[in-house]
């Protein structure tokens, strides 16, 4: 496939990447009144499922939808126009792109939602930043922990709201789990276990014949140069999710995929959302692809295990969580179980959260920012113009948790780290390991 700079920018009208203009050309503030219009980057299952959601709220107006496969544009683009014609009896002329570039050049969208492939998550990212545009983008929020750097940077102005997809802070058996362990209800924590899958491996899936009306040079972007497989962009509009995130070219493996939302609750719990480990180490056994533990300053550690969710034990008690399951006990009591709900049908999770917090949290000094549903905390921010639940800080040190685990488990050697100064705290460390080499025309 023949394929270069100059081609591949004659692809779209926006010739020059928005990323490097100027954010005062296209910043503009949203009324309070006004519809926020929205832009979505990325159809696939996840981007589907967002769709959705977006699209059953009447504060917002999807007005443009991108994706590198034709089907899935198009699909996309057949489901706006025909909830807008049901439930508003208009036709909302939704716009297509191929290229996010142009989506992004478009001055009458205030958000764009980012449901891509996660190599693909920080470009188009700092793209929208630069452009005047808030984001949603799913977890996690970065590639690499250069990645996650330069979105804090580019967020420092303040001007734009970020939300990363890391839906479990607004579910409340995780909020009333991390306010358990804040306000002491299980004593000094002494570790905390998370559980989620392995590390990715090298690409090295075989050629298959190209998927037609997929632009394969753009869905690798700035990854590496590989013939189609359908394995991590499946034929169509995928019935499952794709497994490019077992990939290290294209995801960060189990680590960033589960990981991202457990590592991200046990920061929470930790009061570490503002900073992170100083390390991470891995297990003796040769070639380990789970039990590398993250370090904090106080002692405290994460450890990547298979097990149960997140699971915070103090020296009075112990509080697991997972979505839909919530156990709490106190120096030896049991005060909320709802584990299996088939084994349990006289109770519920929402039930025993509540009890946990009736008994331990009715005078809480610390309460966590409350947020019953993700996507009504991200427009109410956009309102507001105050950060949300799961914001750059959030999603930026959440996922350098997981991409320290998964150098240790890549380079097979302690990784020690600095939260303060965003650098490796210690000299056999490789600078390069922040990164990769992004293919051209592509860069962070």
């Amino acid at each position: 496939m023949k394929y270069t700079r100059r081609s591949f920018l004659q692809t779209t009208a926006a010739a020059s990447l928005p990323f490097i203009l100027p954010s005062h050309i296209w910043a503009a503030t949203t009324k309070p009144n006004d519809k926020i219009t929205v832009g979505f980057i990325g159809i696939g299952k996840r981007g589907s499922y967002l769709l959705k959601s977006f699209l059953a709220r009447e504060e917002l107006q999807v007005v443009a939808v991108c994706d590198v496969d034709t089907t899935r544009r198009e699909l996309a683009h057949q489901d706006v126009e025909e909830h807008y014609a049901t439930t508003a009896g208009q036709k909302n002329h939704c716009a297509v792109y191929n290229d996010f570039r142009e989506l992004i050049a478009r001055k009458d969208i205030d958000a764009v939602c980012i449901a891509t492939s996660d190599h693909w998550h920080t470009i188009p990212t700092l793209a929208a930043l630069a452009a005047g545009k808030d984001v949603f983008c799913e977890k996690p929020l970065t590639h690499t922990i250069h990645e996650s750097i330069a979105i804090l940077d580019a967020m420092k102005s303040g001007e734009r709201i970020l939300q990363t997809g890391s839906m479990q802070r607004s579910m409340k058996e995780f909020r009333i789990a991390c306010e358990l362990v804040l306000n002491g209800a299980i004593g000094k924590i002494e570790r905390v276990e998370c559980s989620f899958g392995a590390p990715p491996i090298p690409c090295d899936l075989p050629e298959e014949r190209l998927e037609p009306g997929l632009d394969w040079n753009l869905w690798l972007g700035p990854a590496p140069m590989r013939p189609y497989n359908s394995v991590v962009s499946p034929h169509g509009m995928p019935k499952r999710l794709a497994q490019w995130r077992k990939y290290s070219e294209y995801g960060g493996g189990g680590v960033t995929d589960w990981g991202a939302h457990q590592l991200d609750i046990a920061q929470w719990g930790l009061g570490m959302d503002g900073s992170g480990p100083i390390a991470a180490v891995l297990p003796t056994t040769p070639d380990a692809t789970v039990g590398a533990k993250l370090v904090y300053a106080n002692g405290v550690t994460i450890e990547h295990v298979k097990g149960f969710g997140v699971d915070f034990f103090g020296a009075e008690g112990r509080v697991r969580v997972n979505r839909g399951k919530f156990v709490f006990e106190h120096q030896g009591k049991t005060i909320a179980n709802f584990e299996n709900g088939d084994k349990n049908p006289t109770t519920s999770c929402e039930r025993e959260v509540a009890i946990a917090e009736k008994t331990f949290l009715k005078d809480a000094k610390i309460k966590l920012y409350l947020s019953k549903d993700h996507l009504s905390d991200f427009i109410s921010s956009i309102r507001s113009r105050k950060k949300p639940i799961a914001s750059e800080q959030v999603g930026a040190r959440s996922a350098i948790c997981c991409h320290l685990l998964n150098q240790a488990y890549l380079h097979r050697q302690k990784i020690e780290w600095d939260p303060a100064k965003l650098a490796f705290a210690d000299t056999t460390c490789d600078s390069k390991w922040m990164t990769y080499e992004y293919r051209k025309p592509w860069s962070v």
